[in-house]
């Protein structure tokens, strides 16, 4: 008999309920994280023969152990923390929120919804999303930094420096000012301190995207040939989305990272508002892109006047050029993946539900799905890609 063990993690403790394929309850516990609680765990586990563990948020607080359980060759899906949040809500007990309630919750998820994703490891894509995650940490540090500099430049210069300051150039700036007084000598030498902060933060920055340039183009991928992805963007979207055919086709992909706008309308009005829902790291990717291609002479560019020609604002013209773009973005990465299948002779076709434990279950409520296409027999025109 088949059997389904739901888990609540935490940092320190796990909360597991088993049942079996008619919802009957067989065991509950809980279970410490360390390395006696966690082998006492799995041996409760493994009393059963045909077992699969749900984890809730494979991509938060449950990655450490679900990643645990994937080197002991245990099988596991992601559940996304808003299906348990549903089932608990319309469960008896009134939405109480326990960790046995939270077991039991992920455990009828998993049991009742089909096409739950697979967890997988990949090696390329957890060590690329860990650069990339590092790489935004540097750019945070950085602007923090250059931010902590202006302040002390502004009581050091009338009028302080200019908005985008290199090192380099706070170096020359600062070598020009000889304060007499304690305070004017404390500002400068703290001064002097966060430059050399600022130098150190972007060779590392610099080190950073020269590794993650190697890693994407060893993956076989060409999202940097698209005008706006770098290093950083490209890695982003590979370590985020992980297999890109969990995705049926790019509304799904446009849904789950957010430029999918909602339907607001009612009665004979007819209107849409913008998502703030999905994967905002990849929606902060397709904004980067859209903003530099903006800059430029590109197809984008030409696409985001159209749409103001046409009568939208600023704003609407925007989230339309990035719906635009998250379709680009999705051809590049199936036809990437195609050719990576071709080459690889023990590739086989069709679609997948393995996820890379980078991030949540792409599963789209009844309010993210992308407007439908209208109905028509004719084909659509051929639209020119944004690149």
């Amino acid at each position: 008999m088949s059997v389904i063990i739901g888990m609540d993690p935490h940092k320190r403790s796990a909360t597991i309920e088993v049942v079996d394929e008619r919802a009957r309850v067989l065991a509950v516990g809980r279970y410490g994280t360390d390395k006696a609680g966690y082998a006492e765990m799995l041996a409760a586990g493994r009393k059963y023969a045909d077992r699969v563990w749900a984890v809730e948020g494979c991509n938060g607080i449950g990655k450490h152990i679900a990643h645990r359980l994937l080197h002991d060759g245990e099988a596991v899906l992601d559940v996304p923390a808003k299906l348990s949040a549903q089932v608990r809500v319309f469960a008896t007990g009134n939405g109480r929120k326990t960790d046995p309630v939270d077991a039991h919750s992920v455990a009828m998820v998993a049991l009742r919804t089909p096409n739950l994703v697979r967890v997988q490891l990949d090696p390329g894509l957890q060590v690329m999303g860990m650069l990339v995650d590092r790489r935004d940490e540097l750019g945070r540090a950085r602007t923090q930094t250059v931010n902590r500099l202006h302040r002390l430049l502004l009581e050091l210069f009338p009028g302080g420096a200019k908005q985008f300051l290199s090192a380099r150039q706070a170096r020359a700036l600062i070598a020009t000012i000889k304060p007499r007084d304690i305070v004017g000598k404390t500002r400068r030498r703290l001064a002097v301190e966060l430059i050399g902060e600022l130098e150190g933060i972007d060779k590392k920055i610099k080190t950073a995207e020269k590794d993650l340039k190697e890693l994407v183009v060893a993956r076989g991928s060409t999202l940097m040939d698209l005008h706006g992805i770098g290093p950083s963007g490209a890695a982003r979207l590979l370590a985020d989305v992980g297999d890109i055919r969990r995705f049926a086709d790019r509304d799904r992909f446009a849904s789950w990272n957010g430029t999918a706008p909602l339907d607001a309308s009612s009665g004979d009005q007819k209107r849409h508002r913008l998502s703030r829902a999905g994967n905002r790291r990849i929606n902060r990717t397709l904004h980067i892109m859209a903003v530099v291609q903006l800059r430029n002479r590109t197809e984008g560019r030409a696409y985001f006047d159209l749409k103001k020609t046409s009568g939208k604002t600023s704003m609407e013209a925007m989230r339309a050029l990035k719906r635009r773009l998250s379709n680009v973005v999705y051809a590049r990465m199936v036809a990437d993946q195609k050719r990576r299948q071709a080459a690889d002779p023990g590739g086989q076709s069709g679609t997948t539900l393995l996820s890379s434990v980078t991030d949540l279950t792409p599963e789209i409520g009844p309010s993210d799905k992308p407007l439908p296409r209208p109905a028509t027999s004719k084909p659509k025109p051929a639209l020119r890609a944004v690149s």
